[in-house]
């Protein structure tokens, strides 16, 4: 390809290609299809997961494990990260963290661990926190707040049977 060839092809209105308009059109007759088959009909599409007639790899390939509905998702953040993140004398709250960008996505509970020095004197509220996250927030003259969890197993059980009933 050379400099003067660049603009070669290139239009700023194609013309439409006019199909089924006779023989010397190049696309007269079947307009582009071919002869019969399904790829011909009008209103055709094929599947997403169509291989040609083989058999499909999610029907060759065994199903494998489960979906556990009573897996609660936890959020762990270790509190170097609050002490990186929060003044001195804040409460950490999820929506806090969430507006800082310390918790993202979806979870169901978040668990404070003890990774890490803290020297700020936060209010932590989370659902979980570990032994050594405890003695280093309590250390730092700081206060643990405990949120109750959501629902427990025992409670999704209860209402689903409720449900049923």
């Amino acid at each position: 390809m050379q400099l003067n060839d660049v603009h070669r092809g290139i239009t700023k209105h194609r013309n439409r290609k006019r199909i089924g308009r006779g023989p010397g059109s190049g696309t007269g007759k079947t307009s582009g299809r071919g002869h019969k088959g399904h790829k011909s009909r009008s209103g055709y599409s094929r599947k997403p997961n169509f291989q040609g007639g083989a058999m499909p790899m999610f029907r060759r390939i065994p199903k494998r494990g489960f979906h556990n509905k009573w897996a609660v998702s936890v959020f762990a953040v270790n509190v170097e990260r609050l002490n990186e993140i929060f003044n001195d004398g804040d409460t950490v709250t999820l929506e806090a963290m969430a507006a800082k960008n310390v918790a993202k996505g979806t979870f169901d509970e978040v668990k404070i661990l003890g990774d890490g020095e803290i020297t700020k004197k936060l209010t932590v509220r989370a659902h979980r926190f570990s032994k050594s996250a405890e003695e280093k927030i309590t250390a730092a003259g700081g206060t643990i707040d405990k949120i109750p969890a959501k629902r427990t197993p025992d409670e999704r059980v209860a209402d689903l049977k409720k449900e049923k009933a």
